[in-house]
């Protein structure tokens, strides 16, 4: 089985840890791989992409005539690619070293049409103590109780993440409205592809614990006011796949019922039992970031015509 892992860059300042990620995929331990470099209207890191992997046999380098946002960039690369799987890993992510052997192996286990892996975090400063480890979704990485292995989901993160070429194109690929574009952040692109792959062949993503992925966490993930902005982009995207994908619209529901049910209990019977200040603030941080994502859903439902944010 032949794999294409494409990864997408576009910031000339990220370039040491892009490398990195290509690097990681380069060194895996299965051999049928071909590594699809998708750099996003950046021509100085196109040329520097160029310079250090152009002669890599198993390397393609295509770089976009404009900055077209990482859901085309990914889309593209997997028009681009041969493989008859294209895994998907961010560019400040590392693979390990088994990653896309077992993605593999998974495939020829299952007989999954998509399969993703582990995203786990890789702070890069010490983590804040405030951070609670159930809002690690806001930095792209598993959170507490994110899934079962070998469970069948919509979607697994953007940074660990695999489809049969086919599966995906036929499906058109990711939403080019998704994501990360300019000043736009529409954030669940992943989510997109899952809900209509669901839709045209009843099957989700495998998720496979044993496939893992390293996703770097630099000081600014770590801030305060950046994920209070980031919950409340949260809530507002979460209102727009609402009107998309209206089958996945209890999905957080769920989730947002279990953090208020389950872990805010178990953390307030911590803190009881054992008082720290770092549980304090744990437990402040995740009713603030809660009350974040409902302010963008809310803010999202008041505003006049939301739909034109995602078609623009």
């Amino acid at each position: 089985m032949n794999v294409s892992v494409v990864i997408c860059t576009y910031p000339t300042d990220r370039y040491e840890v892009f490398s990195d990620a290509v690097e990681s995929v380069l060194n895996q331990t299965y051999d049928d791989i071909e590594v699809v470099l998708v750099i996003d209207g950046n021509e100085e890191v196109h040329e520097r992409a160029v310079a250090d992997f152009g002669d890599e046999e198993t390397v393609r380098i295509h770089c976009n005539d404009e900055n077209r946002g990482i859901s085309y960039s990914r889309t593209k690369g997997a028009q681009l690619a041969s493989g008859e799987v294209v895994a998907m890993i961010d560019d400040d992510a590392e693979a390990e070293p088994d990653w896309v052997e077992t993605l593999v192996e998974t495939y020829e286990e299952t007989d999954a049409v998509a399969v993703g892996g582990q995203v786990l975090p890789d702070w890069q400063v010490e983590k804040p103590d405030f951070f609670p480890d159930e809002f690690y979704w806001l930095v792209g990485c598993d959170e507490k109780g994110f899934g079962e292995h070998m469970e069948e989901m919509r979607n697994t993160y953007g940074s660990n993440i695999s489809f049969r070429r086919k599966v995906l194109l036929n499906v058109g690929g990711y939403d080019e409205n998704t994501g990360r574009k300019g000043d736009k952040h529409i954030q669940a692109h992943e989510s997109t592809v899952g809900a209509r792959i669901r839709r045209e062949y009843g099957r989700g993503v495998i998720y496979d614990t044993d496939a893992k992925v390293h996703h770097k966490l630099f000081e600014y993930r770590g801030d305060f006011r950046w994920l209070a902005s980031r919950s409340l982009w949260q809530g507002y995207s979460k209102r727009i796949m609402d009107h998309i994908i209206p089958e996945a619209a209890g999905d957080k529901n769920e989730y947002l019922a279990d953090l208020l049910t389950k872990h805010v209990p178990e953390r307030l019977v911590s803190l009881v039992r054992e008082p720290e200040p770092a549980k304090v603030k744990q437990l402040v941080a995740l009713f603030v970031f809660t009350a974040m994502v409902g302010f963008g859903y809310v803010y999202a439902i008041l505003k006049p015509n939301l739909l034109d944010d995602y078609e623009d």
